[in-house]
């Protein structure tokens, strides 16, 4: 994107691309649960898992800043959700070792 400073397109683009990647995870996330069944590992590890869930919104929620105010909002809100994944989960690690 930043080749072409930022423009509408671009911005767009990747924002779908970060989109349907936030929703093939989720899809995998629920289908391995589904697996495992309700009380599984994997649940009880993942439990609500809010960041999971409210990233592909925000991923829509940039994309419609980029065609409604501006790209560089749209994509201000897609470097949030990146932030947002910096945090270490740690819920994963604890599962795991519990057994």
């Amino acid at each position: 994107m930043g080749e072409n400073h930022f423009q509408r397109w671009p911005a767009t683009l990747y924002g779908l691309n970060l989109l349907f990647c936030a929703i093939a995870f989720l899809g995998l996330q629920w289908r391995l649960i589904a697996i495992q069944g309700s009380d599984g590992a994997l649940q009880r590890a993942v439990g609500s898992d809010l960041k999971g869930k409210a990233t592909p919104w925000l991923y829509v929620l940039g994309i419609g800043l980029t065609w409604l105010v501006s790209p560089t909002l749209g994509t201000a809100l897609y470097a949030g959700a990146a932030l947002v994944w910096l945090v270490p989960d740690t819920r994963m690690e604890q599962a795991v070792r519990s057994g």
